[in-house]
């Protein structure tokens, strides 16, 4: 049994968009740093696809491509790909960030420098507790 003609151009599309859209796509190839750390561009990808046909016949007669068997056949398809690129992740020195593409709004910001800030805070502790513990007493001078 031959395959019908809808399915011979829906094969052929999907092939194709599968070509188009790999997790290569979504997710980069990592790219290397001078100072070690890794960056992976992140995207978001969304893809449509449409896919019609049909057979038809012409009233009162034959048409004159028809054969006794099958009915001549109208069809296409379409599909369409966009790419949104979101941020960056990056990797290195002990931490991971994501950097947007684009900010939306402020709030997007102050939400992204969050890790931070928190970060600073604990370093700026840290730092306060060292200095407050006891110093030793310096020796005497000598005579």
């Amino acid at each position: 049994m031959d395959k019908h003609p809808i399915e011979s151009i829906m094969t052929t599309t999907m092939e194709n968009i599968k070509d188009m859209v790999d997790v290569n796509t979504v997710i980069g190839d990592p790219v290397q740093t001078l100072d070690g750390s890794t960056i992976i561009p992140l995207s978001r990808v969304c893809f449509g696809f449409v896919a019609g046909g049909g057979e038809y016949s012409v009233e009162g007669g034959k048409h004159p491509m028809q054969t006794e068997e099958e009915l001549p056949f109208a069809g296409g398809t379409g599909a369409g790909v966009t790419v949104h690129p979101m941020g960056f992740l990056v990797v290195g020195q002990g931490q991971v960030k994501l950097l947007p593409a684009q900010y939306y709004a402020p709030v997007d910001r102050i939400i992204e420098l969050v890790p931070q800030l928190m970060t600073e805070i604990k370093n700026g502790l840290d730092k306060l507790k060292c200095d407050k513990q006891p110093q030793p007493a310096p020796p005497p001078p000598a005579e």
